[in-house]
């Protein structure tokens, strides 16, 4: 059996796509699976990584604005949907995929709609809360829509076409309660509590600029551990605290890093997160049953991260601090807050733990197989 996977652009669109094509090697071993991207850099790197084979069509998106350049971007678009049609038509023809699943990115769009006039089972993957411009066309089109949250069904055009699945994630990061606290005792040397923050690997000037304020509240009390990722903008945390005298932060109290390389690992440890608001990132919270406090992205279309982060306000899950009124001290007085009251800790994390879709991956694949009949 071949099936085609189809995401382009960022990791939230890419990584689902990969968890889905290890669980259909795991449970089909001799099937043979082709990503289709739109020959952007991270896939470029990522999908081959993985050890499967990637098929770049060229593709761009849709512009929002109504200046000249956004209309000459606009009208490429449309010639580049009318020549991927063809180049996809070509694919399909000659790799006979038993199924078509797309985990976002205006890639999806030219490649599914294409399988789905040629009658080849075809899904779609929604991570966020509200759905992107993409899946929104596809979702009248495509056999199934898959999603991560309730309570947007008047976006979709076919909401009987809708299946709750929740996202899939890494595996390092599906763990029991148990070992969430074995991680905690084995790694805790006295009572303090562990703050992990992080902001994406683009790391988020401004925010990194608030960390310094944060970082340098608690390393005048100590009030908590705290491990920091700070992305491509380490170098505007360090001389922001630098400008403060501060020239040598050493964990525990401050553990600054560029990247968390390691971060199944470093969520488990944590007491409380800080971080965007993001599908996945969401997923993995709620996965390992953390509470946080979520500053969505001001900068997402569609305002979509405020959106995720809404969801998990709801429930419970989190507390909402808006990025425009946000400060250090702001951020800092809510973290102390939060880590003060176990009580409402733990409240946050069985809410988490409560809406997590630890099968979602298995659930998928399952879905997809038996809707092909296999």
């Amino acid at each position: 059996m071949t099936f085609l996977m189809v995401c382009t652009g960022t990791a939230g669109h890419i990584n689902p796509g990969l968890c889905i094509a290890d669980e259909i090697k795991d449970q089909l071993p001799e099937s043979k699976i082709i990503f289709i991207g739109a020959d952007r850099p991270l896939e470029k790197r990522l999908i081959p990584e993985a050890g499967y084979e990637l098929t770049n069509i060229k593709m761009s998106g849709i512009k929002r604005g109504i200046k000249p350049s956004d209309i000459i971007h606009n009208i490429k678009t449309v010639f580049n949907v009318l020549s991927a049609k063809r180049k996809v038509k070509k694919l399909l023809k000659n790799t006979k995929p038993k199924a078509v699943i797309g985990t976002g990115g205006y890639i999806c769009y030219p490649v599914l709609k294409t399988a789905a006039a040629m009658k080849i089972p075809t899904f779609i993957h929604e991570s966020n809360a509200k759905p992107g411009m993409t899946v929104k066309m596809l979702s009248g089109i495509v056999d199934k829509v898959m999603i991560a949250f309730e309570g947007y069904e008047e976006y979709y055009k076919k909401p009987e076409r809708l299946i709750l699945t929740g996202t899939p994630l890494r595996r390092g990061f599906y763990t029991s309660d148990e070992d969430n606290l074995q991680v905690q005792q084995d790694n805790r040397q006295d009572n303090k509590p562990l703050v992990v923050s992080f902001w994406g690997s683009l790391g988020a000037e401004r925010m990194n600029d608030i960390m310094a304020d944060f970082v340098k509240s608690n390393l005048s009390k100590n009030s908590f551990y705290h491990t920091h990722g700070a992305g491509n903008s380490f170098n505007v945390l360090i001389d922001k605290l630098t400008q403060y005298d501060i020239t040598k932060v050493e964990p525990p109290f401050a553990d600054i890093r560029e990247y968390i390389d390691d971060m199944p690992a470093v969520m488990k440890k944590a007491d409380l997160v800080l971080c965007r608001a993001g599908a996945i990132t969401l997923a993995e919270l709620l996965s390992l049953g953390k509470p946080s406090i979520l500053i969505p992205s001001p900068f997402v279309p569609d305002n979509v991260q405020s959106e995720n982060a809404n969801q998990l306000k709801k429930l419970g899950a989190a507390v909402v601090v808006d990025e425009e009124s946000c400060t250090g001290e702001i951020l800092y007085e809510k973290a102390i807050e939060l880590i003060s009251d176990k009580e409402k800790l733990n409240k946050m994390a069985l809410a988490a733990k409560k809406i997590a879709a630890p099968n979602a991956t298995s659930d998928i694949v399952d879905l997809i197989l038996k809707d092909m009949g296999a």
